[in-house]
């Protein structure tokens, strides 16, 4: 498995606690950039700007891929453009929440 596939992996393990779906699954995760020297981008967005949880899920994310032990450097990315809708999210995304 190379380390784009692990870093997604590990994000599945970060829920957004109101909905108890995963990051990947709900639809916030836009990119994962790796590059060579195994630095990880991660550009995501939350479910309404003015979301309570914001740190528990951005530092979710971030301790999430840290734990990876081939990973570098983290940088996590928080844009509201495009909006998070759900149409974003993925069939078992949408299947969680009984759609």
């Amino acid at each position: 498995m190379n380390l784009k596939d692990k870093v997604v992996e590990a994000l599945k393990t970060v829920y957004d606690p109101e909905l108890n779906i995963n990051v990947v699954d709900l639809g916030l995760i836009y990119n994962v950039d790796v590059t060579d020297e195994n630095d990880v981008a991660v550009t995501m967005t939350l479910t309404t700007p003015g979301c309570p949880l914001h740190d528990s899920i951005t530092s979710g994310v971030r301790y999430s891929v840290q734990g990876i032990e081939e990973t570098r450097n983290v940088d996590v990315t928080l844009v509201w453009e495009p909006a998070w809708s759900p149409e974003k999210m993925t069939p078992e995304g949408l299947r969680l929440l009984g759609r």
